[in-house]
């Protein structure tokens, strides 16, 4: 599965994703690609639901983050979730 996020994901809008993100049968999934290319900014509530619905993948899945810019790696890697995500 491919999700493009664009814009903030943040307080106002992480409920948004985390209310899309429940209308899929997360624990079957083995791999999911959040294309970043038009993704502004993302705060720390974005980052909790990426996490959660890392840990709601089937045991062994991969969540991909592609095309994300150099300040989304960049709070990535200064948060360490980086080391949850695969960052191309």
């Amino acid at each position: 599965m491919t999700i493009a996020i664009e814009g903030r994901l943040d307080t106002l809008t992480a409920p948004e994703l985390q209310a899309e993100l429940a209308n899929y049968k997360l624990g079957e999934l083995t791999e999911i690609v959040l294309d970043m290319s038009k993704l502004e900014y993302i705060s720390s509530a974005g980052l909790r639901v990426l996490l959660q619905a890392f840990r709601s993948m089937k045991m062994g899945g991969v969540m991909r983050i592609i095309n994300a810019n150099e300040v989304t790696r960049k709070v990535f890697e200064v948060t360490g979730f980086d080391e949850y995500f695969t960052i191309e």
